[in-house]
Formats: structure tokens, sequence, C-alpha cells
């Protein structure tokens, strides 16, 4: 028990730095925001997990040589298609709005990322029959209510001040919400695909705790493939945007912005580090509940952090108390899959 108490702390932990990597980012000034993303991405997805790898293992490039290659590309694949949820998810918001494109997204990928897993390894009858699996999946119908409260508390508050979607249109919002939320979950698949890896670290004698960091290597590159196709196309092709102008700023610009942006980049990196943590103290088993933890504690978190932040100051009132109705059931579902993965 206290294992799986540890591991859900440890996804806390994961959950908070997903929730609050983007507020260095806003910070930055005087440059586009794919210059932005670019610089963060090199932090989140090519320095760190590279940086962590060699560290972790004797022989880098030997380890790599050695992973069956059908693994290293479906885990690659894995991590383009959660670059493509990723890109993907800016016009969510464009067409629905940022409480209801992030609720319907998350709500799909926390579903998708959760249930397929199993079911490809052939435990959708232990879910359905277990009593942990039971519990789990109480705990993943709570946390989608959760999440909705939340999003509807988000889209009230942007009502009362006045923040509208940019193209406000349910139909392509919605479409587009399913579609990032199905491709998001490429993350989970991409971590469950790469469980080889994890195995072959510990032979190389990584701990256990650290095990799955390898694999981010492949996953993160994946991702980054895709995320840094689209802001070099952009800034290629859009005439409003430049990144020799973004970098001909002043020094002092560039030091902040560049400091800003790869805090951001850490951060993010830093949920999916604490992930591999929170993962290796719940039961392989149950692995499966690893991708609802990371999900809904995200929206937990990310509801705190704006708390914190002041955003929901101008709010007040009904949507507030619907943001902490929202949190208290994610925590609530948080509670029910820890029970169930205890028993």
């Amino acid at each position: 028990m206290s294992s799986i108490l540890t591991g859900i702390g440890w996804h806390m932990v994961g959950a908070a730095a997903a929730a609050s990597f983007y507020a260095p980012i806003e910070k930055v000034k005087k440059w586009s925001w794919e210059t932005t993303w670019v610089v963060a991405g090199i932090f989140s997805w090519i320095l760190l997990p590279l940086a962590v790898s060699l560290l972790l293992l004797p022989h880098f490039l030997a380890f790599y040589a050695a992973i069956p290659g059908h693994v290293l590309a479906l885990t690659f694949l894995f991590g383009c298609m959660w670059g493509i949820g990723n890109v993907n998810y800016g016009l969510t918001m464009r067409y629905l709005g940022m409480s209801l494109g992030i609720g319907v997204a998350i709500g799909v990928t926390l579903v998708v990322g959760t249930l397929i897993p199993p079911i490809v390894h052939g435990q959708l009858l232990y879910l359905l029959t277990s009593r942990s699996g039971r519990f789990t999946i109480a705990g993943i119908l709570l946390a989608l209510v959760g999440i909705a409260v939340v999003s509807w508390a988000g889209h009230q508050k942007e009502q009362r001040m006045g923040i509208r979607a940019e193209e406000f249109n349910v139909r392509k919002g919605l479409i587009l919400a399913v579609l990032c939320g199905i491709f998001s979950s490429g993350m989970s698949f991409a971590i469950d695909a790469a469980h080889p890896m994890a195995v072959a670290a510990q032979h190389a004698g990584v701990k256990p705790l650290y095990a799955a960091l390898p694999s981010y290597v492949v996953i993160m590159g994946g991702g980054a493939l895709i995320n840094f196709a689209y802001c070099f196309f952009r800034l290629a092709f859009r005439k409003d945007i430049s990144l020799s102008r973004d970098l001909s700023e002043p020094r002092r610009v560039l030091l902040l912005n560049g400091s800003m942006a790869a805090s951001g980049g850490i951060m993010w990196y830093l949920q999916f580090f604490f992930y591999a943590w929170g993962a290796a103290n719940i039961p392989m088993h149950l692995s499966f509940v690893n991708w609802m933890l990371h999900m809904s504690l995200y929206v937990l978190f990310g509801g705190l952090v704006g708390l914190a932040l002041g955003e929901w100051r101008e709010a007040r009132g009904r949507p507030v108390r619907l943001l902490w109705l929202g949190m208290i059931l994610i925590i609530l579902a948080a509670n029910l899959v820890g029970l169930g993965t205890a028993s």
C-alpha cells in the first residue's frame, strides 16, 4: 500500500509540473510563439532526455542498438502521434475556447490512453470482473465528471471575463478536440510500447525507478520531429513571424526569453520524469492506471495553479465553487484508483 501511495505522490509532482510549465513561457515577450516553442522543445524533448540517458546508461549507443527495431519504430511512431495531437491542440482552443477545448481533449485522451493499452494486452475481462478493475473504471468515470465540472467552471469564468474563442464553432471544435485527445494519447501508447526498453535498462544496471527514462529519447524524439516541423514551416512561410527577427532582439531580451522558454521546457520534461517514478511504484498488472492518474491530476493542479496565479479573481461566485467541486471529484477519483490498486 505504501508503494502505491508513493506512486500516486510522484504522479502528483509530475502533474504539478505539467500544470505549471506554461507559466514561464507566458513571460516571453517579443518572440513568436513558434520560436518560443522550439527553444522550450530543445530542452524538453532533446537535451534533457539525452542528458538523463547518458547519465543512466553505461553504454549509451550500444543500449539503443540492442533494442529490437520494431520496438524502436513503434515507440517513435507513437511519439509522432503524440506530436500531432500537440500541434492540433491550438486549433482546438481556437474553435472551442480554452476551458471547453482542454476539457474535451483531456477527457478523450484520459479514456483512450487509459483503456486501450489493457484492451490490447487482453486485460479487458480483468478490468470488468476484478475488484481493482472495477475501482479503476469507477475512478475513470468520476475523474471524467470532475474534468467536465472544472471545464464548465472555466467556461463560465471566460464568459464573465468576456473571453471568447477566436472563431467559436462547436462542430469544428468538438471534432478537433476529439482528434486532439486521441492523438495526444499517443504518449500513453508510446510508454506502453517502450516497456521492453525499460526491462533492457534494468538489465543494463539502471534502477527500476529510472528504468523508463531512456525510452524518452525515442518517444520525445518522435514528438519533437512533428512539433519542430510544424514550427519551422510556419516560421518559413508566414510573413508576420520570423526566426531571424526574433533572434535579432537585444541581448537582454534574448537572455530573458531564452531562460523563460528553457524553464518551461525543463518543467515540461519533469512531468514525465516523475511520471516514470510514479509508474515504477504501481504494480505492473495495473500499469494502465498511470495515465488516468496523470491526466486527472493535471487538471486538478491546473485549477490550483490558476487560483494561485489569481486567474479566477475576477470570476468569483459560482465558477469558483464549481472549480472546487470539480477538483474535489478528481481527488476522490484518484483515491478510488488508489483503493483499487491496493486491493
